[in-house]
């Protein structure tokens, strides 16, 4: 195989971004293949886009028909475990869009699907791409930071006016997408959080449920999160904040670092904290510190697209992938958990994550639920179909 004929499940809003940056020659060595989308106005508008590309009604079709090597998923929220699956028994390598799933129960379903193919599995984690995020993850990664003590990410710049939530029928509903702030707007950094720091032990949350917008999932969201080396951990975001911010900052025996307006800043200690506490005989004191701004490529890196050249160079060059679909599990696990936390009132066990009770308590809201959105005029460009 000398190249990959990706075909696109879904040819909403994602789905439309990636046929156009493949058709464009942007990702060397792949190809657009096929196209799937069960909304008959979506098949036309990728006919005339696209008049040498096959088109189909549903993804099976498209897995059946021998012309893609690889899929990537780009549909609502509940469909991307079963297309992935599907996708692996029909022998092909799959990507699937954020988040891995709503509930990790399914999510664990389609690991066990991809672990038993032979097929790459990779996931649109575009985030580790950014330059900032792989330079800060190399600094802990070779102990430049020391023992990591707390970590806190306030992230509220997702503000979402009351239309966007009405823009679609399968927005911000239990049954429709499964969450709100947590599984649409912070499933990259949640995945930042457990690439960077590793998975916390157990979580406390509080979440507020249409505190800002007429909707039934979260808009504003506290969580705690305990690790078992002692560390701990900070998590606030929100849709409801204007203007918002992004900001994580890292408290370490070296010092602080912050993450803010894609840049790294280190408050850097000439000698470790714990260090400076063992050899220090007077009553007031604190290591020598340098402020230091850490060199880093701040454009943002080549996020979409980059996730694909990594995928097409795996497949064809046998290379390691940055971002493997089965890590999905970990950042959905935190997002799983903050939820239970929040409906339980009590400590979410993360590392024996009670999967099956979480299903049954998810059920029970969406057949609760009570939202019913009106018909909204939809556009080719925002409808969310496969």
């Amino acid at each position: 195989m000398d190249k990959v004929r990706l075909g696109i499940i879904g040819l909403g809003n994602m789905g439309s971004t990636h046929a156009k940056n493949i058709n464009a020659g942007k990702v060397p060595g792949m190809v657009l293949g096929a196209i799937c989308d069960i909304a008959e106005a979506r098949r036309d508008f990728a006919k005339k886009l696209y008049p040498d590309v096959p088109v189909f009604e549903t993804a099976q079709e498209l897995y059946d028909s021998g012309s893609v090597d690889a899929v990537v998923i780009a549909v609502p929220h509940y469909d991307h475990p079963q297309l992935a699956i599907d996708a692996f028994k029909a022998g092909l390598h799959v990507i699937t869009e954020k988040p891995a799933g709503v509930y990790t129960k399914q999510v664990l379903e389609m690991n066990e699907a991809a672990a038993k193919s032979d097929k790459l599995f990779g996931i649109m984690y575009n985030q580790r791409t950014n330059p900032v995020y792989k330079k800060l993850k190399q600094m802990i990664d070779e102990g430049m930071l020391g023992e990591i003590k707390r970590v806190n990410w306030i992230i509220t710049n997702w503000y979402r006016p009351q239309s966007y939530h009405d823009s679609c029928t399968w927005r911000s509903t239990w049954k429709t997408e499964g969450g709100g702030a947590l599984i649409n707007q912070n499933p990259h950094q949640l995945d930042l959080w457990q690439w960077l720091f590793g998975m916390p032990e157990k979580i406390m949350s509080h979440c507020s449920f249409g505190r800002y917008y007429d909707i039934e999932v979260e808009d504003d969201v506290t969580a705690f999160m305990q690790y078992e080396n002692g560390m701990t951990g900070v998590y606030i975001t929100s849709t409801g904040e204007a203007p918002g911010t992004n900001r994580l900052e890292i408290a370490c025996d070296m010092g602080r670092v912050v993450v803010e307006d894609n840049k790294i800043t280190f408050n850097r200690n000439v000698v470790g904290e714990r260090e400076f506490n063992k050899t220090f005989t007077g009553i007031f004191g604190a290591p020598e510190c340098w402020k230091c701004e850490v060199p880093a490529d701040t454009s943002g890196g080549e996020q979409h697209v980059g996730i694909f050249k990594d995928f097409t160079s795996a497949i064809l060059k046998g290379t390691k992938l940055l971002a493997p679909g089965e890590e999905g599990v970990n950042g959905l696990t935190i997002s799983n958990a903050i939820h239970y936390s929040a409906w339980t009132g009590g400590w979410a066990d993360v590392k024996n994550f009670p999967h099956e009770e979480f299903y049954e308590l998810l059920q029970d809201k969406i057949a609760k639920s009570t939202v019913v959105k009106a018909e909204v005029q939809r556009t080719t460009a925002t409808e969310g179909t496969y």
